[in-house]
């Protein structure tokens, strides 16, 4: 099937959840990744900053500083479709309303980190199948930025269990996540096993 028709067929699924439903899942998601030795041993994370019904990320961002953690989120660079790193301190002071609606730093918090430091990135789809590979919004952002990561940078998808698919259409440039955690599991993409949560 086309991507397109399958990123609004999905979004579409995604919308029909409640409110509700997204924050419970949502902090399923978040204590999943809380138990993983991955996360537990990552100092610096990136982590995109949620919109409509995406997987809401402000727990895991709360979580990860009040423990230490240091956070980057991503700044959308629109005329160049690229994405570059700021690091956030603190939540509620320094986020404001920017491109696409999504929040990002205000001007005077912006603090450009070098993709090399980053030791976990979680990544935002439409749709992802368990080879890793996802359906984006088609800004190709993430495309483009996961290229300049460390080679030692873990990345996973952060999806309802509902965005799971068998097999998503590749392009010659789409690159897949190392992982996918969703409420119900965690699948490594690699070896194709997965850790069932109960």
């Amino acid at each position: 099937m086309d991507k397109k028709i399958l990123r609004k067929h999905y979004i579409e699924k995604r919308n029909n959840l409640s409110n509700l439903e997204v924050e419970r899942i949502s902090h399923d998601i978040a204590m999943n990744l809380f138990k993983l030795d991955i996360y537990k041993n990552s100092s610096f994370i990136m982590t995109y900053v949620d919109f409509n019904k995406e997987v809401r990320t402000e727990e895991i961002i709360r979580h990860s500083i009040d423990i230490g953690k240091r956070i980057g989120i991503p700044i959308t660079i629109k005329e160049e479709r690229k994405l570059i790193i700021s690091e956030l301190k603190d939540f509620d002071e320094e986020l404001e309303i920017s491109t696409y609606n999504i929040l990002a730093p205000k001007n005077e918090f912006i603090r450009i980190v070098h993709p090399s430091i980053i030791d976990l990135v979680l990544v935002p789809g439409a749709i992802f199948d368990r080879n890793g590979y996802r359906i984006g919004y088609g800004g190709g952002y993430y495309d483009r930025f996961l290229p300049s990561l460390n080679k030692k940078t873990t990345t996973i998808g952060l999806a309802y269990d509902l965005q799971l698919i068998d097999n998503v259409p590749r392009g010659c440039y789409d690159l897949p996540v190392d992982f996918i955690l969703t409420e119900k599991e965690f699948i490594n993409c690699k070896t194709k096993n997965s850790e069932k949560f109960y």
